[in-house]
């Protein structure tokens, strides 16, 4: 099972809209696909027009005897199951606090594999305790990334804090909620070349389309196929799924 976290350290960059769709890709295209939405505003489990709640909320998620498999719900896509949001996820960082934090939400997700291809996570932002945890088994860091100063500040901090702390996992960002009528966003994806960081090729365009996911709740490629930022999306999936093919999966089978 691969597990792909929609992550930034900054907020409002696209990490629902990365998240959801993606997933939704991933099922249509065959693979068994579970959402966990990690962010106490559940937006994603908004999106799927399931309920934000998880019998014994954070507790349950961390420290649950029980198998994650009796709280996942059913989307109206096939292939596509949610783990849903709590708005008890605002202490998580409080539960995960203590020696085993960096293996104890991993033990907890690694028997999903026996169910899922694929498993995306929705991440709250900032550097927290469960972002330290989820850097430890996550195949991939998805990071969504406005082309501005400042959020390209917050993925310097994150290349930084990952080399620091040693921690091996893969870190594809791109471009997202590009806008070509600014000179800004047009000259940073210019020079997204020089970059020290790489980033992907795909480049998400703003777009009301993305912001018509919360009122129709819904995948953007549900209901658009052929608007720019839904071919976005599409072949954002295929440069990922490229990306991924030379490398095993951390947690098993």
């Amino acid at each position: 099972m691969r597990v792909l976290a929609s992550y930034n350290i900054k907020g409002g960059v696209g990490k629902t809209s990365t998240a959801v769709n993606l997933a939704y890709l991933a099922a249509r295209s065959g693979a068994r696909t579970l959402l966990c939405d990690l962010d106490p505003q559940g937006a994603a489990t908004y999106c799927f027009r399931i309920k934000p709640r998880v019998k014994g909320g954070g507790k349950t998620l961390v420290r649950g005897k029980r198998p994650l498999t009796r709280h996942i719900r059913a989307t109206d896509y096939e292939g596509l199951d949610l783990l849903p949001a709590d708005v008890s996820y605002r202490h998580l960082d409080r539960i995960l606090d203590g020696p085993d934090r960096a293996t104890r939400l991993a033990r907890r997700i690694r028997p999903l594999a026996d169910h899922y291809d694929y498993l995306f996570l929705d991440c709250a932002p900032g550097l927290s305790l469960v972002a330290e945890a989820v850097f430890g088994f996550a195949d991939a860091l998805l990071v969504p990334t406005i082309p501005t100063p400042l959020s390209l500040r917050t993925l310097k901090q994150l290349a930084r804090h990952l080399r620091r702390g040693r921690l091996a996992v893969r870190v594809f960002p791109f471009f997202s909620m590009v806008d070509v009528r600014k000179r800004l966003h047009r000259t940073i994806c210019d020079a997204a070349d020089q970059m020290r960081i790489p980033m992907l090729a795909t480049r998400v365009p703003y777009s009301s389309d993305v912001e018509q996911m919360s009122s129709r709740r819904a995948p953007l490629a549900s209901f658009s196929t052929t608007r720019p930022a839904a071919r976005a999306y599409a072949e954002l999936w295929a440069e990922l799924e490229t990306r991924l093919s030379d490398q095993r999966p951390k947690i098993g089978p």
